[in-house]
């Protein structure tokens, strides 16, 4: 089979199209046939060696993919060969992928392989930063960071499904911003402007957000904490710049604010939960309450381009690769 692979980490280059054996699963495996992975800022960390994880090289690169059952493993009967699934893997960059029957996922016959691919991490990484890390209550305020990305783009949805009061996004550009509007939000902002806290302050009544789902890190992550409104909750999913966030203890306890971290990896570790949210997720795909943005989609074999465009941050909505 034809697989995406590294063999060292650095920059895009290091990414090739490499002739492998298809995976046989394991005890408790499934074999996966792949149309569709997602590509994540994860992934781009990973390749870099930046990731929370150890790169471990030569590997495959990706961590979702959207395709049919093709095996079982030993002990796995069901669902059967032939289902439409999403799942969480290692090496979703190929056209065949193993993955624990535990974290299969079913989708229904009205979403294409393409747009279930965009679902999985990020559709739950929206869904779990604001109803578990945030604790978001009707009435409340968010602002997204981010926006016009993928988990940016479904948060901004969500928010407004919960009951939030006010939601708030921001992303880099005008293209961008009307994107977050057409969204639902009641107000997009350019982050990178000089008074963008301000305008945050002033969207709020100048009491700030209640909720910030924080992806950017270094200065506009120290930025999203003047945002918050007392008692505000700042979930922090990433660290886009590559860069670290620096503020004191003292400033947590002025407003008693309170920063969360969240890893997809680690819940998943907690099917009871990841089941909540995927039932409910699906509920609002059904109903067409939810909209999937799905920006750009390139070849297995552009997998570099495709984290180039992310890098740059030329992409909206979700990036997938077609396999």
């Amino acid at each position: 089979m034809k697989a995406i692979r590294i063999h060292e980490t650095g920059g895009p280059e290091v990414m090739h199209l490499e002739d492998v054996e298809t995976p046989t699963p394991a005890q408790g495996e499934i074999l996966i046939k792949v149309a569709a992975a997602g590509v994540n800022y994860a992934d781009l960390a990973q390749r870099q060696g930046a990731y929370l994880t150890r790169t471990r090289t030569p590997m495959t690169m990706g961590f979702e993919v959207a395709g049919t059952i093709a095996a079982h493993g030993p002990g796995v009967t069901a669902p059967p060969v032939g289902t439409r699934v999403i799942a969480f893997v290692e090496g979703g960059y190929a056209e065949y992928a193993i993955a624990s029957a535990s974290t299969i996922i079913p989708i229904p016959e009205n979403l294409d392989f393409t747009h279930a691919a965009a679902f999985a991490v990020q559709g739950l990484t929206a869904y779990q930063t604001l109803r578990e890390s945030g604790r978001l209550q009707p009435g409340e305020s968010v602002l997204v960071q981010a926006a016009a990305g993928g988990v940016g783009t479904l948060a901004v949805q969500l928010a407004r499904l919960m009951g939030a009061g006010t939601v708030i996004g921001t992303a880099s550009n005008e293209q961008k911003l009307d994107l977050v509007r057409r969204l639902g939000a009641d107000a997009a902002i350019n982050y990178t402007q000089n008074d963008w806290v301000e305008q945050v302050k002033q969207a709020t009544g100048g009491r700030g957000v209640d909720i910030v789902l924080e992806v950017v890190g270094g200065a506009v992550a120290e930025q999203c904490l003047q945002c918050l409104a007392p008692f505000g909750r700042m979930v922090v999913i990433g660290a886009a710049s590559g860069q670290r966030a620096q503020f004191s203890a003292i400033q947590l306890m002025y407003k008693n604010l309170s920063v969360v971290g969240y890893w997809l990896t680690a819940w998943l570790s907690r099917p009871d939960r990841i089941a909540v949210a995927t039932i409910e997720l699906m509920q609002y795909l059904a109903t067409g309450t939810l909209q999937i943005v799905v920006g750009q989609t390139y070849p297995l074999a552009g997998a570099a381009e495709a984290h180039r465009a992310i890098a740059a941050r030329s992409t909206t909505g979700k990036v997938v690769l077609l396999v």
